[in-house]
């Protein structure tokens, strides 16, 4: 194997790592607004490495340049979809939760 093969398994298994932190968040968290807030910073992260991995084994600066673009569009998605899920929740009346409050 090469040291760039070696970075870009290295790369995703880490973005693994967060994918999983991600829906360990998303299963553990009380509330709505800590579960997206787990959900997009994990799977953002997590897709930035995965994003790396491939990047350090496309055949072309036109490749990577595509991989980017893609991870920026989710950037922008997740982070636009987790606002309008959270406004629609403290419309709707839910609270954020706080530690005095049980589980």
């Amino acid at each position: 194997m090469t040291l760039l093969e070696i970075l870009a398994a290295v790369a995703l298994v880490v973005g693994l790592a967060f994918f999983i932190a991600g829906t360990v968040g998303l299963l553990r968290f009380p509330d709505v607004y800590t579960r997206l807030h787990a959900l997009t910073k994990a799977d953002s992260l997590g897709l930035g490495f995965v994003v790396a991995a491939l990047a350090l084994d496309a055949p072309s600066a036109a490749h990577v340049v595509q991989l980017l673009l893609v991870w920026l569009l989710v950037l922008v998605a997740s982070a636009t979809s987790a606002h309008a899920v959270a406004r629609s929740a403290l419309r709707s009346g839910l609270r954020p939760w706080t530690s005095e409050e049980p589980r």
